[in-house]
């Protein structure tokens, strides 16, 4: 005879749920998991739903268009996007240009990384140990410092303004040399093959070369130990890095904006751009849509690769044998291979951008013609600008802009990464803290350009309570905390799993109070990633274009648009000393980041 109990499961599941709920009022962790929840649901989850309707939703002006009242759902954006006479011109062309870039960067750059991760991990090449640092310069300095470089030297007539360096020397450069496919494709090699030399050479580090010598013993060929031994074990790192790339590839901006737009070669982003300024938000909707899908798809697979990388033992024990070939006479050659690479992405292209700011005409290496007034001269012969950068009021307008719209999201970001942290590992909740941890990494899978237009959508007009920010500084300080919370939560997080609970418990037991024992005990000791989660943002704040090109005005210009503004204007030497500037604070800030945490480039690319 089986027992029934005469408790009704209704009564018998109060006393858990109340149970549960005492928990969950003794540990703050789970209140604030909520509240930063509600509040990265409005700042990141509200903005990307924003643009999906939009391109589902009659837009203010459209009315007469669409043949349907603002608000209501309509399939005009999609069709006029997609396969009308326009589409071409507004998706399919800039999609396959954005296509054929993104795939002949990845290509380049795992060539190139590739080849110099190998000499530098796994062979005795001369100079190798300063190659180390100098090749992972041009991943530090921002991807148009580049493309301004490339326009001084290859700058033609096609477009008005002063000519290149070589055309003012007599040597007449070809459109496709100057502008379009093929220099934004040279220029982004230089930018990401360091990307993809820091992670194959951390795989390289890790591999036990004994297999290969292993196989070389048995009398199996080099061809047969690259292809049958490396590459397989290189292949997860190979693909984690190609699709990095090629994620970064989609959203890019700068370079297509300024090395293709003069010859009409548009990409995703310069056409999502071309289509805000058009004011055709429902399309420029459509294009986001597109470039959010097909970032989130690439970093989805990059996810899954990374999963699988696990499965794939190359960490040997004590019997790990790092084993570099012996290169002989050939080590100073070698080491020629590299040298070329620092040349062409470090030297080359700051020396020009530098020479440049004290040249009053392009390309003439004469005493007469060296100035300083570009950058503290007095009645410049110009339309607009009067005196030199440094004496110019926009300029020091820009620099604090800068400064106080990236500097207060990066100490927001700083602080909310570290609450992150602590609410995902100290939350009873798991559907809590999960959720938490995917919404806070969500912006790192929607491309700049596509989130901006994002936030756009949402914040350009008042909604309720929130007034139109659009025009304020506040819509960049909130764009930007949320675009670079993948950033800061995951060094909270990372920084909370290595702290236990012991000193909290002994001050809780002691009376002191939450706010207490988070100023007094958690913070002290998480100060490194604390000053890392604000260093991270501020750095990739100051070199950030798509995010700004999009929301800034020119009262709320920072450094990176007001030298773009530069540009449209032809003062190119201004422009590049702008740049220069920025070069400057992002590759000092990366030395700062390395210094404060202890650890290099490659190591942080590593957690």
């Amino acid at each position: 005879m089986s027992y029934q109990s005469d408790v009704h499961p209704r009564y018998a599941a109060w006393p858990k749920l109340r149970h549960t709920l005492a928990i969950i009022r003794q540990e703050p962790a789970n209140l604030l998991a909520v509240l930063l929840l509600l509040l990265f649901s409005g700042i990141i989850l509200a903005p990307v739903i924003s643009v999906l309707l939009n391109a589902v939703l009659v837009q203010s002006g459209d009315e007469g268009r669409t043949g349907a009242t603002e608000g209501a759902f309509t399939s005009w954006y999609l069709v006029r996007t997609l396969s009308s006479r326009m589409s071409d011109l507004l998706l399919w062309t800039p999609l396959l240009n954005t296509l054929a870039v993104a795939f002949s960067t990845v290509a380049g750059a795992l060539v190139v990384g590739v080849a110099l991760a190998w000499l530098i991990n796994r062979t005795d090449m001369a100079g190798k140990r300063g190659f180390s640092t100098l090749l992972i310069v041009p991943f530090m300095l921002p991807s148009w410092t580049f493309a301004l470089a490339w326009n001084t030297l290859f700058k033609n007539h096609a477009i008005g303004g002063q000519p290149g360096w070589l055309e003012a020397m007599g040597f007449q450069t070809p459109d496709w040399v100057a502008y379009g496919y093929f220099p934004i494709v040279v220029i982004m090699v230089l930018h990401y093959a360091p990307l993809v030399i820091l992670i194959v050479g951390n795989a390289l580090k890790r591999m036990d070369s004994q297999m290969e010598e292993s196989a070389r013993v048995l009398g199996a060929s080099r061809a047969a130990i690259a292809f049958k031994i490396i590459v397989p074990l290189m292949r997860p790192a190979l693909l984690s890095a190609a699709l990095l790339i090629f994620a970064d590839c989609i959203g890019e901006f700068a370079l297509p904006y300024i090395l293709g737009l003069p010859v009409h070669f548009d990409t995703l982003s310069t056409g999502l751009y071309r289509a805000i300024g058009t004011r055709q938000s429902g399309v420029a909707a459509v294009i986001a849509t597109v470039i959010m899908l097909m970032g989130m798809l690439t970093l989805a697979l990059d996810m899954k690769m990374l999963r699988e990388a696990k499965r794939f033992v190359t960490v040997g024990g004590k019997g790990v044998m790092d084993r570099r070939s012996r290169l002989g006479r050939w080590r100073v050659v070698a080491g020629s291979l590299p040298l070329l690479f620092v040349l062409l992405g470090v030297v080359i292209p700051l020396l020009t951008l530098f020479l440049s700011t004290i040249m009053t005409l392009p390309g003439r290496f004469t005493r007469d013609n060296f100035t300083l007034a570009y950058w503290i001269g007095h009645h410049l012969d110009t339309v607009a600008m009067h005196n030199g950068i440094l004496l110019t009021a926009e300029f020091w307008q820009a620099i604090g802009n800068t400064l106080l719209i990236v500097g207060s999201a990066s100490v927001a970001c700083g602080v909310l990464g570290l609450l992150v942290g602590y609410a995902v590992m100290r939350s009873h909740s798991r559907w809590l803290s999960s959720a938490l941890r995917q919404l806070t990494f969500l912006p790192y899978l929607v491309p700049g350009i596509a989130f901006a237009t994002a936030f756009l959508s949402l914040f350009a007009v008042a909604r309720g309570p929130v007034p139109a920010l659009y025009g304020t500084p506040f819509i960049l300080v909130l764009a930007l905390i949320a675009e670079k919370m993948p950033y800061a939560s995951r060094s909270g997080i990372a920084a909370m799993t290595q702290l236990g609970k012991e000193t909290e418990e002994a001050a809780r037991i002691a009376g002191a109070g939450w706010f207490v024992r988070l100023r007094q005990i958690v913070i002290p000791i998480q100060a490194a990633p604390l000053a890392t989660g604000i260093l991270l943002p501020f750095i990739s704040g100051i070199k950030g274009v798509s995010l700004f090109v999009i929301l800034a005005t020119p009262a709320t210009d920072v450094m990176t648009t007001y030298s773009l503004r530069l540009i449209d204007y032809n003062y190119q030497q201004a422009a590049n000393a702008v740049v220069l500037m920025i070069a400057l604070i992002s590759w000092a800030g990366t030395v700062l980041i390395q210094k404060v945490t202890g650890t290099g480039l490659a190591e942080s690319l590593e957690k």
